[in-house]
């Protein structure tokens, strides 16, 4: 059986990261006495796959996990059974069950959208002219990690949608991934005066 769980993470909990989110995964699932299937050889791991890395800091409220179990469970209480067995700060929001022939959750993914809320608010026109020079250019060249990428194509959409939100589209997929730190810093805009959560995971 493989399931699929939409999730939120907020708290203290958005400052921990992917590997660690997934023993946190690994952990509650056992406490909820769930039939994890494992992968075979001399490690065995439990097969437990998250959609994509959420950066630290950032809070969502629509992460997803695909969870495969050796037998059939009973969907109508697995949210609360799983809810009861998470730290604070992970919202089971939905549980269905998914075809087990469909590819890999994380290789679907093509967008990710993202709402940053200013701590701080600005005035919407100077803040729409900052986007509308930033989405003006051509190119964007950036480094992440030593090497240098282009940050222009990684944003399908960014726009100000107050005085104090800036909503983001930006690319997802594998190797081609925008982060909105990197956006707002490109805005001039600092990350320390904002609050950021993932709101949307689009797949193909």
């Amino acid at each position: 059986m493989r399931i699929r769980i939409t999730f939120s993470k907020t708290g203290a909990l958005c400052y921990i990261g992917h590997l660690d989110l997934q023993t946190i995964w690994e952990r509650s699932a056992r406490r909820a006495d769930l039939p994890l299937a494992y992968s075979q050889g001399f490690h065995p791991q439990p097969k437990i796959n998250i959609a994509s890395a959420l950066p630290l800091g950032f809070s969502s409220r629509c992460e997803m996990v695909d969870l495969r179990l050796k037998e059939d469970v009973d969907l109508d209480a697995l949210p609360q059974r799983l809810q009861t067995a998470m730290p604070s700060g992970i919202g089971i929001l939905k549980v269905e069950n998914v075809d087990e022939s469909l590819p890999a959750l994380q290789t679907q993914i093509v967008s990710a959208e993202y709402e940053v809320t200013l701590t701080e608010a600005v005035d919407r026109s100077v803040l729409k002219r900052k986007i509308d020079e930033l989405l003006a250019n051509e190119s964007l060249p950036r480094e992440r990690r030593g090497k240098t990428y282009d940050l222009r194509p990684l944003i399908e959409n960014l726009d100000a949608i107050s005085k104090d939100k800036i909503h983001m589209r930006l690319s997802a997929r594998e190797g081609a991934t925008g982060r909105p730190d990197e956006v707002l810093d490109a805005l001039g805009v600092p990350l320390e005066q904002t609050r950021v959560e993932r709101t949307r995971l689009i797949f193909r």
